[in-house]
Order: structure tokens, then sequence, then C-alpha cells
């Protein structure tokens, strides 16, 4: 599986858990620390938390190792490490504070095959 369609399926995840406006960014041209981020938000902390489980268990069962996640325990901004691909999940607050959408705004969004809802 390659790092498309591995955004691709982690964005379903998020989807699945009612993520809110998932976007995957291409940072190739941008910035050092990875080559894709997957960002998105919950509602509340245990929804975050969910997401992100999600996202680490997707990521298991195509075969990824997650190296890393932090955040987790109190789920405002849960960091999962794919090694190329970076998810982000934001509690909303915390989304629109942070708002690395804007921070990273040079980076190409990548088009995701799901229907969001809200």
């Amino acid at each position: 599986m390659n790092n498309k369609e591995l955004i691709q399926v982690v964005a379903e995840a998020c989807d699945d858990k009612r993520a809110e406006n998932i976007v995957a960014l291409d940072m190739n041209e941008v910035s050092l620390v990875a080559d894709y981020f997957v960002i998105c938000h919950g509602s509340n902390e245990r929804q975050v938390q969910a997401i992100a489980r999600a996202i680490k268990e997707t990521a298991e069962e195509n075969g990824k190792d997650i190296k890393r996640m932090e955040g987790f325990e109190e789920a405002r901004w849960v960091l999962v490490d794919v090694g190329d691909i970076v998810c982000h999940v934001f509690h909303k607050d915390e989304r629109y504070y942070y708002n690395l959408e804007k921070l990273w705004g040079d980076a190409d969004r990548i088009a995701l095959n799901i229907t969001q809802e809200g």
C-alpha cells in the first residue's frame, strides 16, 4: 500500500468515527517533518480518542507501524505518527486555535474520496 492509498483509508477511518473537516496535505515541498499530514477534529475528548484509535488500528491492519502517539490521554491534540504520514486529531477548540492548514498554507491539498457531513 502506498502513502496516497494509506491516506485514503486513514481518512475513511476518521470519517467512520464522525471526524469533522478531514484534510490531507502534501508536505513534500514545504516541510521536512513529514511527507503528508492528515488533519481532523472531534467535538469532545472521547471522540478524539476514538478517532486516534481508529487511525492506529487501520494503519496496523494495513501493515504500517505506529512510530509514536502523543496526547492521547489529554485528547486535545493527538498526534499519530505513521512514518511518512502524520495524523493530527484535534479537539475542535484546539483545531481552530492552532490552525495548521493556515500555518502550512503552501502545502497542496490531497483530494479525499469521503462524504463528510457537518
